[in-house]
């Protein structure tokens, strides 16, 4: 499994200030999860920054140099824990991009082809690599042709939930407009019974300034921290701050 972190703030600032007391703690969860790293981010010249590494990230030089470089005002890190089946390379390693939208996942689902009738052909066939995760992305493009990104994320996890079988669908999504976070998982889960009933919760702290949203591992002790309730969908906009939390309301599909 793996571990999520996402930040939106006012203004833009190194990840090493907007994360201030997380980004030690969180970077430490590394010595476990320790397949890998990835950081999508906003920068100032209105690119969509991506930098990923299949080393651990506590101790990459790349990682550090990303997260006390160039100013951001929305980004989101993933450290990677992949599963047994799944290699560790760069094609496997989150976030997955295309254009201005950037995507990762902390969980899995199996079989990793469940979804693929449900990604349209074009997008399916520019898989870089070969993880679930990556489909969940491609199926949330495919619905992001119709739908808007909060709908889009919530009907993909749907569409995944009545296909395979899950132990958790938490993920963040980040495009040019907002963050989204997505928190699910099968309480009955391998993991989940091992692991406790917080391993795959999700949580978001709103200052005046930034809002961030985190998986459990760091410190999220104090009453400013948020439990994202289960299928349900935040959006965080950039250009205010402005947070929607909008409930998993959709309609499974059937077929093509």
């Amino acid at each position: 499994m793996c571990r999520l972190l996402g930040v939106v703030t006012r203004d833009p600032m190194r990840l090493a200030d907007s994360l201030t007391d997380l980004i030690d703690p969180f970077t430490q969860l590394a010595c476990e999860h320790s397949d890998g790293w990835g950081i999508a981010a906003w920068h100032s010249d209105g690119e969509l920054a991506l930098a990923k590494d299949v080393t651990p990230a506590h101790t990459s030089p790349a990682y550090t140099d990303v997260t006390t470089g160039p100013a951001t005002d929305a980004a989101l890190l993933h450290i990677r824990m992949a599963s047994p089946e799944l290699a560790v390379d760069k094609h496997n390693t989150h976030p997955f991009t295309a254009g201005t939208v950037a995507f990762a996942h902390n969980g899995d689902f199996l079989p990793v082809e469940a979804i693929d009738h449900l990604i349209d052909p074009d997008l399916l066939a520019g898989a870089a690599g070969t993880t679930d995760s990556e489909r969940y992305f491609l199926r949330i493009l495919t619905l992001m042709r119709e739908k808007d990104p909060a709908d889009a994320v919530a009907q993909a996890a749907a569409d995944i939930r009545a296909r395979a079988g899950i132990r958790s669908l938490n993920c963040l999504l980040l495009t040019q407009d907002a963050l989204y976070a997505y928190a699910e998982e099968d309480p009955e889960s391998e993991v989940s019974r091992r692991r406790g009933p917080d391993f795959f919760r999700l949580r978001y702290r709103v200052q005046d300034d930034r809002v961030i949203v985190a998986s459990s591992g760091i410190p999220q002790a104090t009453p400013d921290w948020s439990v994202l309730p289960y299928r349900q969908v935040l959006e965080v906009r950039r250009t205010d701050l402005r947070l929607t939390t909008r409930v998993e309301q959709v309609a499974l599909v059937t077929g093509r």
